[in-house]
């Protein structure tokens, strides 16, 4: 809950609590509210509890965390039944980049990554390939860009 609260933050809610309240009725103040933190924890508890009973045996698994999307989708994704993760591992990040930066640079893909595709199975190369150009043959030029 605060766990974006910095240490200078921290100290300046300190002295803003001294000169509110003051230091004789700060103790006090402090019991208050963690008696009222403690009573809203235990009624948010007794009331999942309540919920789970009334829910059911079926949903006896149910956890309240899993309303959080983040959770969730977290919790659906290690789920192993998808097949995720083979897709996973099935993916080299490295060997793709490769690739891409062989064919933005114009070398031959085949030459650095001939044992790869053999073991990939074979890919189909879709690489734009340069043309040859003539020696005699001028770059585009448009009046227009210039």
């Amino acid at each position: 809950m605060f766990n974006d609260i910095g240490p200078l933050e921290l100290v300046t809610l300190v002295i803003l609590a001294v000169l509110v309240f003051g230091p004789d009725k700060l103790p006090k103040v402090i019991q208050d509210v963690t008696r009222t933190i403690r009573k809203i924890r235990d009624f948010s508890d007794s009331a999942k509890q309540d919920i789970r009973e009334e829910l059911g045996p079926e949903f006896k698994d149910f956890e309240f965390e899993d309303l959080n999307p983040k959770t969730f989708i977290r919790k659906q994704l290690d789920n192993d039944d998808l097949g995720l993760k083979e897709i996973r591992s099935g993916f080299d990040l490295k060997k793709e980049m490769a690739e891409v930066t062989d064919a933005v640079q114009g070398r031959d893909p085949e030459s650095s990554s001939a044992s790869s595709a053999s073991a990939s199975g074979g890919r189909l190369d879709m690489t734009k390939k340069p043309e040859k150009a003539a020696a005699d043959d001028r770059p585009p030029f448009d009046a227009d860009a210039t």
